[in-house]
């Protein structure tokens, strides 16, 4: 047996004792879930159902981390994963579960978030699927290491379960094809070069092609609606879902009733551009004065007038919006950290008629609903989406009505 890491806790395990445990669920992270005399195991790539061998290797205070060694009774919803390193390469999660029960195991993350969370027994609309579940990102950053000797070692992402160690990447399944062949390309580069230092490869497919420079203007349409950004900067990856992830989304705004909307969180404009033939004003809000500039660009060249976009203070965020709370609707797109104290007093303060919480981030969007719950909101439709088939990650939208 290996000798273990010097500060390994021997308790409830002894390091790499292998056990056969029945998987119960699945966690958030997608890991499986099991239990040996109510003590926690986590074991990864194992399925609900699944009878698998695993082996421990580190104990916590009230749970234990392993690795899957054999599958012994497989799940019917078990397929054969498409990459070749799928479970090495920290990328994608859910390979070797059928799509059907990804998705169903996203809305239910989601049911259970809710209840846990937020304290709240509300349904939950089934998952919008993505139209591709492979070839669908847009967007790929591989990285590789400083060179050792003179050569470069591994060119992809990050090994699952470490922080800082590479998988080798050949091809990336998820990946849009014409990236794929980018890849290959930029791979040989990168071994051909004279590189002193670690770095990372952008990769970014847009309608005027596939971009490697941070500071190439990307060209998108999402909708009838053109979209400008630097390649680097951050932009929906998932084009073939877009048009019905934002769609849903303004639709939402618009059966409030409401005459102006403001896009808090603005980005580039995307949810505020799409939505302005709704609206008789839209407001862009955002703290970077360079978003700003640029969703301001976005609107100019779809000949937008009743678009506007502001540089906020964080202090501020509504001060510059003329409109009345009872005669607009929010929509907001947070990062995965989800919404400030801050930006939230400052909502409830300005009371807006409806707010359309789009998020990256369920666990931090029900923390943020339960402060909406107490400031007076009640919780309508709870829509996933999922952007990022093979993936534990998924969008959410909710909407939510300010009482009257």
């Amino acid at each position: 047996m290996s000798q273990p890491p010097r500060k390994f806790n021997p308790h409830p395990f002894a390091y790499h004792q292998e056990l056969d445990v029945r998987i119960e669920n699945l966690t958030n992270e997608g890991k499986g879930v099991a239990r040996v005399d109510g003590w926690v195991v986590f074991v990864p790539f194992a399925l609900p159902g699944e009878l698998v061998r695993c082996r421990i290797f580190r104990n916590h205070k009230n749970y234990s981390d392993s690795d899957i060694v054999q599958v012994i009774e497989p799940s019917p919803h078990r397929v054969e994963h498409v990459c070749a390193v799928f479970g090495t390469c920290g990328g994608c999660q859910y390979q070797h579960l059928s799509y059907d029960q990804q998705v169903e195991g996203k809305r239910r993350q989601v049911e259970e978030l809710l209840h846990h969370m937020a304290k709240i027994d509300h349904p939950v609309l089934p998952v919008i699927i993505s139209p591709k579940q492979y070839g669908y990102r847009s967007k790929i950053t591989p990285h590789f290491h400083r060179p050792k000797d003179g050569e470069l070692s591994e060119i992809g992402f990050l090994r699952v379960g470490t922080r800082n160690a590479m998988v080798d990447v050949k091809e990336c399944p998820i990946a849009m094809p014409q990236l794929n062949t980018a890849l290959t390309k930029a791979r040989e580069a990168a071994r051909a070069g004279s590189c002193k230092n670690g770095a990372t490869i952008l990769l970014r497919a847009a309608d005027n092609g596939v971009l490697t420079r941070p500071d190439a203007i990307a060209v998108e349409h999402v909708g009838s609606m053109k979209f400008e950004f630097q390649a680097g900067d951050f932009f929906q990856n998932n084009p073939f879902i877009l048009p019905e992830f934002v769609g849903y989304a303004v639709r939402k705004a618009k059966a409030s009733g409401a005459k102006y909307l403001v896009d808090a969180y603005c980005g580039s404009g995307l949810f505020g551009i799409c939505a302005a033939p709704e609206f008789e004003e839209v407001i862009g809000v955002e703290i970077s004065e360079t978003a700003v500039a640029k969703a301001a660009h976005n609107a100019e060249i779809n000949g937008l007038t009743n678009c506007r976009f502001l540089a906020a203070d964080a202090t501020a965020i509504f001060a510059q919006v003329p409109h009345v709370g009872s005669e607009t609707v929010v929509i907001i797109d947070p990062p995965r950290a989800g919404c400030s104290p801050e930006f939230l007093q400052q909502l409830f303060a300005f009371a807006p008629k409806l707010v359309v919480y789009v998020s990256c981030n369920p666990a931090t969007q029900m923390r943020d609903l339960v402060l909406f719950s107490e400031a007076g909101y009640n919780l309508g439709e709870v829509q996933p989406f999922d952007l990022f088939p093979q993936t534990k990650h998924l969008e959410c939208v909710m909407t939510l009505s300010k009482q009257s």
